[in-house]
């Protein structure tokens, strides 16, 4: 019973208020290309499609870095696996700063990508120090934190890129997450490890999944070309599915999985799985079309804006989605997870139906980012909060880093699908699409979202306290 109740009294404030430090400068740092796109498009003399596998190159690695991050924090502690991720983030974030073209800049954003696995890593934390009822509000208000760095990114990326350079967009977060790891190594005590008995690395594991994600993300790369290259997009998709064969065979023989499968046969984890990435290809639909909306010339129909312009268009989404973190983990607690998803599903819906029909209009895009970033935090936190809490502490950080995996993938795709529609719709000899891309691709995003309900509805309503 010691045992039991001593890491509860062993966390301050200050430390957890470090790990928020941490997820606002992450979230920050994650943030500063989408309302820069356009300008990096203009400097690095990148293609629409480009700029889609520039968007979601870091949130493939975090696919990739998140479940093994989770499984170790599992096995051998939280704080000793995220100090040593937040050294990979930030040698990234120093790459991007200082890349001179486009290959640079990708290897860069590949580093940064292992971010996304600080989310689980602070939820293990967060189990370990604190009961269960406060664990929940904690996992909401860390999420949000997270959302809310993203609106300081999305907010300073602008000025600092135009005012500065491109350059400095991405030194001036790395600064921040190197201040905020040494506090969180500083005041966070150290959390015993979940799994000791664990043994080795699955690496046969490891090395499938990284294939498996590595191709898909080929895949999602070569997807606007497929007219041009339907044999190699053919045979990367059979490659695809070799590799998601093998390492499901893999992972179900492992005495010790990196990823366990049969998580994914509980309703809780399987449900919120397919919750994330339908919402979240939704949500980059949206996300990369509304900025390239903006930027399109106000001589043909869009506004004309600069980084700058955009990223202050931005801010309303990005304020809404910080508090949406909050707000879930609060509603999650009092109405249970599949109140607040279904609610989520609804509001985001209605706003890509309604962007489809009327966009001609800064404030009509600036509501409809806001609601889209508000459904979008209000689903994606219930789910965590509800996935977190429906397994036992040992299985926290994997059990999150699924959910968090399906939500970089859904990303990944939406933003793949918004470039494939921009660059088919646009003349040769020209810069701009067509203005039907957009519809299409607000329309298509929204039918994806409202195809979410069926599921939200079987959910279990998840527990209140």
């Amino acid at each position: 019973m010691t045992a039991t109740l001593a890491p509860p009294a062993r966390i301050g404030k200050a430390a957890v208020g470090a790990l928020g430090m941490l997820a606002v400068a992450t979230g920050a740092l994650e943030s500063v290309v989408t309302p820069t796109l356009p300008l990096l498009q203009r400097e690095l003399d990148m293609s629409p499609a480009e700029g889609a596998l520039l968007s979601i190159v870091l949130l493939i690695t975090g696919a990739l870095v998140t479940p093994v991050a989770g499984t170790l924090g599992d096995r051998y502690g939280g704080k000793r696996v995220l100090v040593r991720l937040m050294a990979v983030v930030s040698a990234g974030g120093l790459v991007s700063a200082l890349a001179p073209n486009l290959p640079v800049l990708l290897l860069g954003q590949v580093l940064q990508g292992a971010m996304v696995g600080a989310l689980p890593l602070s939820f293990i934390l967060v189990r370990a120090h604190l009961p269960e009822g406060a664990s929940k509000v904690a996992i909401g208000t860390v999420s949000g934190l997270f959302v809310g760095g993203g609106m300081a990114g999305t907010l300073s990326a602008g000025p600092v890129a135009e005012g500065l350079s491109r350059h400095w967009m991405f030194a001036l977060p790395t600064i921040a997450v190197i201040g905020a790891t040494a506090l969180v190594n500083g005041l966070m005590p150290h959390d015993p490890p979940g799994r000791p008995d664990a043994t080795g690395v699955d690496w046969p594991g490891l090395v499938l999944l990284s294939g498996t994600l590595v191709t898909l993300m080929l895949v999602l790369a070569l997807a606007p070309d497929i007219g041009s290259r339907p044999l190699v997009l053919g045979a990367l998709i059979v490659v695809l599915a070799a590799f998601v064969t093998g390492w499901i065979a893999v992972e179900r023989r492992a005495a010790a999985p990196m990823v366990d499968l049969r998580l994914l046969a509980r309703p809780a984890i399987w449900q919120s799985c397919v919750l994330t990435f339908v919402i979240c290809v939704g949500t980059s639909v949206a996300v990369y079309l509304v900025p390239q909306l903006f930027a399109v010339p106000s001589r043909a129909y869009g506004f004309g804006a600069g980084a700058t312009e955009i990223g202050f268009y931005l801010l309303p989404g990005a304020v809404a989605a910080s508090l949406a973190g909050p707000i879930s983990g609060m509603g999650v607690r009092r109405l249970g997870s599949r109140a607040v998803v279904g609610a989520g599903i609804v509001i985001m819906a209605a706003a890509l139906t309604a962007l489809a029909a009327a966009h001609s209009e800064v404030w009509h895009l600036v509501v409809g980012k806001m609601l889209i970033a508000l459904a979008n935090g209000l689903c994606v936190t219930a789910m965590v909060t509800g996935t977190a809490t429906s397994v036992g502490q040992g299985d926290t950080g994997i059990a999150t880093g699924l959910v968090l995996v399906t939500r970089v993938i859904g990303f990944a795709v939406g933003a793949q699908l918004g470039g494939a529609l921009l660059t088919a719709a646009t003349p040769s000899g020209s810069d701009v699409p067509a203005e039907s891309a957009f519809v299409t691709g607000f329309l298509v995003a929204g039918a994806v979202t409202a195809l979410s309900l069926p599921v939200a509805r079987i959910m279990s309503k998840g527990d209140k306290e």
